[in-house]
């Protein structure tokens, strides 16, 4: 296959697409926003959906463990860690398990501790249920503030932290130092975390991921393989229980694992035992393409901060210094007709950011960062309305 698999696509064979990152906006538009990304599936993948077809394999999922099989086993060679396929859960998809979780951790009234910036359905899910959300500020570095989370804990009836390992939207993959810390923390407070682990396979070389449930033998893990493989309109996800969460995962609901799609499930299970070569594909290229952007914006747009994320294939930008107001993408949008997802939902810490997806071609990345320049640049004329091809 190609070295870089996001090269492989035209725009105009993109815009057959009818999923939300290229119907949403009008063809004008650059859509480097929403988590999908610009690249083909995975040949193990494809064969996997093609043969479902063929054979009418497209009724309700089964209960065996397939799935979290196959997790079990990337995990295994991926991080070194084995998960146990008989403390899991299918659910639809990642935020389904979050919502279930919390709704079975949380009493209305309780609250959930959660590290901000991030990605805006955690601070809605936390509120449901008459639950407060605590939003707790990452560091300047965009670390874990270890000490705040500890405060916030301690001063409120929080019986959940909120984790998003590597976090969306900065990239940062947090260290087994300060998991291992975290669990500390929970474990003497009585509080349990909940990992959305969901980016974890979309970590390129230099970082390394370390689950949840490898530092910790309470709280959970809500995985899919629907970022890693492009499969978001694949509903299917996971609930992994530490040993000692095994009571509270066993009371989850029991109509919990029919909201996974058996095509999901299918799908899914082959991203999980696919050659690694493609993944190892896809993380090259977003290596490539996150300094290409920083190259890019230190060439054009210097006033954009921009630290290069360890992991996923988002990149957090601060654009305060551009004087575009609370929600730079809107202006990007309106006078440039670029799409970036808009910063502000993100919570405290995301006036006057927004986020790029970084899952597209060279072309694509090139000339959205040609709009943002002309967005701002006085007298710049922005391009005109074809995707380059």
């Amino acid at each position: 296959m190609a070295t870089l698999p996001f090269e492989e696509l035209s725009p105009a064979d993109l815009r057959t697409r009818t999923s939300l990152k290229w119907r949403h906006h009008g063809p004008d538009v650059i859509p480097v926003w929403v988590a999908e990304m610009d690249v083909s599936l995975a040949p193990e993948v494809v064969d996997a959906l093609v043969r479902a077809a063929r054979i009418g394999d497209t009724g309700y999922p089964a209960a065996g463990r397939d799935y979290a099989q196959a997790f079990a086993q990337f995990a295994q060679r991926t991080w070194d860690w084995a998960p146990d396929p008989a403390d899991t859960v299918m659910c639809a998809d990642v935020m389904t398990g979050v919502r279930t979780l919390l709704d079975a951790l949380v009493p209305p009234g309780g609250s959930v501790v959660v590290p901000v910036p991030v990605y805006p359905p955690f601070l809605m899910v936390a509120e449901m249920g008459d639950r407060t959300a605590i939003p707790v500020p990452l560091t300047p570095a965009g670390r874990l503030d270890l000490p705040a989370i500890e405060e916030a804990l301690g001063r409120s009836s929080a019986a959940v932290v909120l984790l998003c390992n590597p976090h969306n939207p900065t990239g940062t993959v947090h260290t087994a130092g300060e998991l291992t810390a975290l669990a500390t923390i929970a474990d003497a407070l009585g509080v349990a975390v909940v990992s959305d682990e969901i980016h974890a396979p979309l970590v390129p070389d230099g970082a390394t991921f370390v689950p949840w449930l490898a530092v910790s033998d309470s709280g959970f893990t809500v995985t899919s393989a629907a970022k890693a493989w492009n499969l978001a309109g694949l509903k299917a996800g996971l609930i992994a229980a530490g040993p000692q969460s095994r009571a509270a995962l066993r009371a989850l609901p029991g109509h919990l694992p029919y909201g996974a799609s058996h095509i999901g499930v299918i799908g899914h299970t082959a991203g999980w035992l696919a050659d690694p070569a493609w993944l190892g594909a896809v993380n090259a290229n977003i290596a490539a393409n996150r300094d290409l952007l920083r190259t890019l914006l230190a060439e054009t747009l210097p006033e954009i901060g921009y630290r290069v994320p360890q992991a996923t294939y988002l990149a957090w930008l601060d654009c305060r210094a551009l004087d575009l107001g609370d929600d730079p993408a809107e202006a990007f949008l309106r006078r440039g007709r670029v799409a970036l997802t808009q910063g502000p939902p993100f919570g405290p810490g995301g006036q006057g950011h927004a986020r790029l997806n970084l899952a597209c071609s060279s072309a694509v990345l090139s000339e959205a960062v040609d709009r943002m320049r002309a967005t701002v640049a006085p007298g710049s004329v922005v391009p005109g309305a074809v995707v380059p091809g």
